[in-house]
């Protein structure tokens, strides 16, 4: 069981306010102070540093932050372990990004059911953000991500290698067939909402180039991949998505690749999982049978 007081100092490191975290922890303030001011001597380090209203963690601090999450983080799988071994189902809940949960790792969920008959699997999808935080609270065990994350905060590997393309649907016509990415800049484009991996990458690519989105003529905005790949579909504009994402639209003849000639973007995928985690081993197996074969 996690220390009560590291459970405190973590929800001061959530909300960086002494007062939120007690009203979170349905505790006074001073309640919050004291035990703050405990760890701080049992440690013999200094955790926060106060300017004016404001406090941030000092170096020692985040050391103690990221030690905290991993423990609580484990506390937590170990709970889950020992209800297997009183003969209670286990239970893995994993998250991942949607065009992973969506489109990529369903295909391969049996692999992790064959290791076991008594395992049940929640996949929970949301942004990379969402899912890091959920990781480090304990609620996931590990997640597979496409956006971008502080790498030195955690232990990964490389899940895949996806192809990120432009797309239109079947029947578009041009003009003149694009070959450069500049000469899409006259076409409405379908665009997921910020903060989602599928946007982030996109931009980066564009600026690469020294692009915007608002370099194209319109902008279509949705907030799924789904709604995205009707409305391509539909011929209301072009997209880019990672292949894995429209693969069986461009099988169907439903929507069509625009091979452009100066994009030819590939992106990381990874999974993730507490860094110094002792479950490590247990996280790489699951990886391995998450974990496509082919890399297209």
């Amino acid at each position: 069981m996690l220390d009560f007081r590291i459970e405190t100092f973590l929800m001061v490191c959530q909300y960086m306010n002494y007062t939120r975290a007690a009203e979170a922890l349905n505790i006074t303030q001073p309640a919050v102070s004291q035990h703050i001011r405990y760890l701080e001597e049992e440690y013999h380090a200094k955790l926060f540093l106060q300017e004016g209203k404001r406090i941030q963690l000092t170096e020692e601090g985040e050391l103690f932050r990221q030690t905290a999450l991993r423990i609580q983080h484990d506390v937590l799988h170990l709970k889950k372990e020992i209800n297997q071994r009183k003969g209670k189902r286990k239970k893995l809940c994993f998250g991942a990004t949607f065009t992973i949960g969506e489109h990529i790792v369903p295909e391969y969920l049996p692999n992790l059911l064959k290791q076991s008959k008594e395992l049940s699997i929640e996949l929970r999808l949301g942004n990379t953000a969402d899912l890091l935080q959920g990781l480090c609270s304990g609620e996931l065990e590990f997640v597979i991500v496409e956006g971008n994350f502080i790498k030195q905060e955690y232990s990964y590997e490389l899940y895949k290698k996806e192809p990120f393309i432009a797309v239109c649907a079947a029947g578009h016509s041009f003009q003149r067939e694009p070959r450069l990415l500049e000469k899409l800049l006259p076409e409405t484009l379908i665009v997921r909402e910020k903060d989602s991996g599928n946007r982030e990458i996109l931009e980066r690519a564009l600026q690469e180039k020294n692009l915007g989105l608002s370099d194209f003529s319109s902008c279509i905005e949705v907030n799924n991949i789904q709604a995205m790949k009707e409305l391509i579909k539909r011929d209301m504009g072009i997209g880019f998505l990672y292949y894995a994402a429209v693969k069986q639209e461009i099988e169907e003849g439903s929507i069509k690749e625009i091979k452009l000639l100066d994009f030819q973007v590939e992106h990381n995928m990874s999974f993730v999982w507490m860094k110094g985690s002792v479950f490590e081993e247990y996280y790489k197996k699951c990886a391995k049978l998450l974990r496509p074969k082919n890399k297209k």
